[in-house]
């Protein structure tokens, strides 16, 4: 996990740049859930379709506005959920995790200090996914992929919308949907011999959160 931690420290130097001029802050959190979108994988003895784990999700961000309209900001994101491999009625199942932090510029279709602001994000990082169910000596569908407790670490792509809005002199609630592409993890999600699976997944994650605002 050495290098992950280089690679965390880099995101964070890079949050820090622009945020040293900030003239607003924002702090918060939200819950949602997370979908991924699957990949099929080509073996000698069949065809199986994979992904990662819908599940609950959770974030956290700190974010600053650099101007009228734009900002930024340094966002870690979790969810879990069990991955799946399917072929015909044939279903294997496996806990998993993953963990994400990324830095991602705001587009704002309002002022600061207008009390709703509609938004697009988008921006890079890194994401971590970890298998996290009991290994077993057989699992379904092993002759076209396995589903491991391993870890991955892939870069992550991040775009999305949302709505501020205040609730109060120093409240603010958020209502997004982002959508956070990475390669495929085929290290949590290994192909047989013989097997292949490529290209990359989408997780479209749809978030409430609360924020607490700084004075401008």
């Amino acid at each position: 996990m050495r290098c992950d931690t280089r690679l965390v420290r880099a995101i964070i130097l890079l949050a820090a740049a622009p945020a040293a001029f900030a003239q607003r802050w924002e702090f918060g959190g939200g819950a949602g859930f997370g979908f991924y979108t699957s990949r099929d994988v080509h073996g000698e003895s069949g065809v199986a379709s994979a992904r990662p784990g819908n599940g609950l999700s959770a974030s956290a961000w700190l974010t600053n506005d650099t101007g009228r309209r734009l900002g930024g900001e340094i966002r870690y994101d979790y969810q879990r959920g069990d991955m799946r491999l399917s072929s015909g009625g044939t279903t294997a199942g496996f806990g998993g995790q993953s963990h994400a932090i990324h830095y991602d510029f705001q587009l704002h279709f309002a002022p600061k200090d207008a009390r709703t602001r509609p938004f697009l994000a988008f921006g890079a990082g890194a994401k971590i996914y970890q298998g996290t169910g009991t290994e077993v000596a057989y699992q379904p569908l092993n002759q076209i992929a396995l589903l491991t407790k391993t870890t991955d670490t892939r870069p992550l792509a991040s775009v999305g919308f949302g709505v501020k809005t205040r609730a109060g002199k120093r409240l603010g609630l958020r209502f997004e949907v982002h959508d956070f592409l990475t390669p495929f993890p085929d290290k949590v999600i290994a192909a047989a011999q013989n097997a292949k699976v490529g290209g990359w997944v989408q997780d479209f994650v749809a978030t409430v959160g609360l924020s607490v605002l700084t004075a401008q």
